[in-house]
């Protein structure tokens, strides 16, 4: 069977150069004897293939059908090679053709062109007048496309093809453009159009607000910044990560986002960070890593504290591809500190479903100057800083651990050491950095939901259904009113005002929050009723009208695979 195998193969080679109308039933053998053969037979057969397809100048049709059954050998298991690269090379040559046919023909008519294997000589008269002589070789580009859309969306799965395409940038960007063009009217470049932008970036620097530690990021076959954010969960939180705060995704997310084969997608992932560009731009995550902004030759992104809960559903838009990704190094806090120069302010960028922050007050005449802090570098990378202690305002039904510093728990924490870069504990009264819930981003003890952590049916992610229009009612943002029935969250402590009675923070004016009534404290406080709300619905969610129980599929969302 081998030996048969061999001398199909050969065939297709003297029937493309010699008998180009036996090269069809050539392939078709090829075809037949390729699933009953050993892998390492095939591999020899798609070299010998590829050979022939780089060494002649074959005619557009018997290239394209080459390349084709190239394509069908890589889909049965074998690595695509320089077969792959070779294909792609060609379909940016007829791809270029492809889309001046598609231009001249919508120029002059409204009706759709043909699909590529019906177009025919009146396909060539129609676009003769504005093209003369290149008319038969666009027309040509045109008819080979769809064999070429099959091809190359098999060879765009290895991850040998999208690594050569990324060291080629050229290519990859002409054909961006080409898939862009030929989407809408050939199937296959739907696909091939994401395949690319999962081609454009395997690395990123990550930054870590909460913990302001610097990260470098290598990774593969993940197609959307849902899947990112996942696998940077899984890669960096906890002690099966990094030790970054945070609480571990689930099992089946993160086999959901690497190679889970048979996913039922019925699993709701919670996100817990805002992902934001260095210089401040909201990163969509229904986008490509490659639309991460790059930052003096790198990628960059923040993970922020999370300002408004947002879930999605598991599942990789490419099932067929497996996803991956691992912390190549963690920068020292020297090289962190010039990255955290380079970032935005720390709050600056919010959920783009939330109202933009109010700006801080305008100093009183006579107030003693800001102090000269870089806000751009987190007060961990500044080894001779040690917080003040935290006052306890809290009441009585304060949750466990959230209390003053002497009586929380003496929770521990790993940074870097001043001398050496190794990490050391840490107390929790000497952190660096503040957590902003609980005991660095556990929840308190009488909490349902950790902080962070989206819940069906509340505002979740872009994925989960259809932003609320921006004309919705929003209720009055009153700081004059009660802590717990603010309707955004308070800048200190977890979703409320931490301060006591006639207590004022640095830097606020008194007169934003009133003073409080005769006789109240804390336990005054603890005893007033909740708003309707609290009970149900999760901080941040009543900016918005709810969305429907569970979490919904964005109609527009992309690929066939979700219906």
């Amino acid at each position: 069977m081998i030996e048969d195998f061999r001398g199909a193969v050969s065939a297709v080679a003297e029937a493309a150069e010699n008998q180009p109308s036996q090269l069809r039933a050539a392939v078709s053998s090829v075809f037949r004897l390729a699933d009953r053969v050993p892998a390492d037979a095939r591999v020899e057969g798609l070299a010998v293939l590829t050979e022939t397809l780089r060494a002649h100048q074959w005619s557009a049709g018997v290239a394209a059908d080459i390349a084709l059954l190239c394509g069908a050998l890589v889909e049965s298991g074998v690595p695509a090679g320089p077969a792959g690269v070779e294909v792609m090379r060609q379909l940016a040559e007829y791809g270029k053709l492809a889309g001046v046919f598609l231009h001249v023909w919508q120029k002059t008519g409204d009706d759709a062109p043909p699909h590529p294997s019906e177009v025919s000589e009146a396909s060539e008269e129609r676009v003769t007048p504005e093209l003369e002589q290149l008319a038969p070789l666009a027309t040509t580009g045109w008819w080979v496309s769809h064999r070429y859309g099959l091809a190359a969306k098999t060879m765009l799965c290895d991850p040998g093809v999208r690594a050569a395409l990324r060291e080629d940038p050229r290519t990859l960007g002409e054909l961006v453009v080409i898939a862009g063009q030929l989407g809408p009217h050939v199937e296959e470049y739907g696909e091939i159009a994401e395949l690319l932008r999962m081609a454009e970036a395997d690395r990123m620097v990550v930054l870590h607000r909460q913990s302001a530690r610097v990260f470098r990021v290598r990774f593969d076959g993940v197609s959307d910044n849902f899947q990112l954010h996942t696998l940077l969960e899984d890669a960096l939180i906890g002690d099966q990560g990094l030790a970054v705060p945070g609480r571990r995704p689930l099992p089946e997310w993160v086999a959901s986002a690497t190679d889970l084969r048979d996913d039922p997608r019925t699993s709701i992932v919670e996100g817990q960070w805002d992902l934001v560009g260095v210089g401040g731009a909201w990163v969509d995550r229904e986008a490509a890593p490659g639309a991460v902004p790059v930052v003096d030759g790198e990628r960059a992104v923040v993970l922020e504290p999370i300002s408004l809960p947002h879930s999605w559903r598991t599942g990789r838009r490419h099932p067929h591809i497996d996803g991956w990704l691992r912390v190549e190094e963690e920068l020292s806090p020297e090289e962190g500190a010039e990255w955290w120069k380079r970032a935005h302010p720390p709050g600056g960028v919010v959920h783009p479903m939330l109202p933009a922050p109010p700006p801080a007050p305008e100093p009183g005449p006579g107030a003693p100057p800001a102090p000269a802090e870089p806000w751009g570098v987190p007060q961990a990378y500044r080894h001779d800083f040690v917080p003040p202690p935290l006052p306890d305002h809290g009441g009585s039904d304060r949750a466990p651990g959230t209390g003053s510093p002497d009586t929380a728990a003496p929770a521990r924490v790993a940074r870097h050491s001043r001398d050496d870069g190794r990490g050391e504990a840490v107390p929790a009264d000497e952190r660096t950095v503040p957590a902003p819930h609980g005991s660095w981003g556990e929840p308190p003890a009488d909490s349902g939901n950790a902080p962070g952590h989206g819940v069906p049916g509340a505002a979740s992610g872009h994925r989960a259904g259809a932003p609320e229009p921006w004309d919705a009612p929003v209720p009055s943002q009153t700081w004059d009113a009660p802590a717990d029935e603010r309707t955004v969250p308070a800048p200190h402590g977890p979703w409320g005002d931490p301060r006591g009675p006639g207590e004022d923070f640095a830097g606020e004016s008194p007169a934003s929050v009133p003073p409080p009534p005769p006789g109240a404290g804390p336990e005054d406080r603890s005893a007033r009723p909740a708003p309707a709300h609290a009970a149900t619905t999760p901080p941040g969610a009543v900016h918005m009208d709810p969305l429907p129980e569970g979490v919904s599929d964005s109609s527009g969302w992309g690929p066939s695979w979700k219906d």
